[in-house]
């Protein structure tokens, strides 16, 4: 079982998206049969295996043993990952494109770029996986609170001219071997859990 996986097609993510098939998905986190699974959810035998044969088909679960229980033999079902993520890819034809809009403030172009990052990142792992090697990545997730929107967007220079200077520093596009890596550097205000749309987006000054 993968920690994560990205979906990519369209079925699979519409399967997932099942409430129930969900549900079966989180439970099979812990390899089960269709059985068992119907005494934990509370629906017919029939009815989960219905369901199970679908997540099968789209490759969101796995078989991992069968097993003789009297008369019948009993497949024990485990999901591919323990959590998954929808790949903007499945929805193709309306997936946000980086390069439409390239504004440094535009939270639209933040959102193209995180999800170029998640079909990009799901494509490597997947890759990854399947040749057995591991992905060289790299991630800094945290929180400054900044006294004002001046000071916000000062730090914002400073970091766009400082990332520039390291990447003039370290990148070598002639070097032999040299392999490409994508940057991206995001800042946006932190989510309140217990706040209204409103509150979460306001800004107590508005920059021109």
């Amino acid at each position: 079982m993968q920690d994560v996986v990205v979906i990519e097609d369209a079925a699979a993510a519409a399967a997932s998206l099942d409430p129930l098939r969900a549900r079966l998905l989180r439970e099979l986190a812990t390899p089960s049969s269709a059985a068992g699974l119907a005494a934990k959810v509370g629906l017919p035998r029939q009815k989960v295996n219905y369901h199970l044969r679908s997540l099968e088909e789209h490759g969101l679960v796995t078989l991992v043993e069968e097993r003789r229980k009297g008369n019948v033999m009993e497949r024990v079902l485990q999901a591919t990952a323990a959590a998954y993520v929808i790949s903007p890819a499945a929805l193709a034809v309306v997936q946000p494109d980086p390069g439409h809009l390239r504004d440094r403030f535009s939270a639209y172009w933040l959102l193209a770029l995180a999800s170029r990052m998640v079909r990009e990142v799901g494509r490597l792992i997947a890759g990854a996986a399947a040749a057995r090697k591991q992905l060289a990545t790299f991630a800094v997730d945290g929180e400054i609170a900044f006294a004002s929107a001046a000071a916000r967007a000062a730090f914002a220079e400073e970091l766009g001219a400082e990332v520039a200077r390291l990447a003039a520093k370290y990148h070598d596009a002639a070097a032999p071997g040299a392999r490409r890596h994508r940057l991206v550097v995001a800042l946006h205000p932190s989510l309140t859990e217990d706040a209204g749309p409103a509150e979460n987006t306001a800004d107590k000054e508005i920059q021109p």
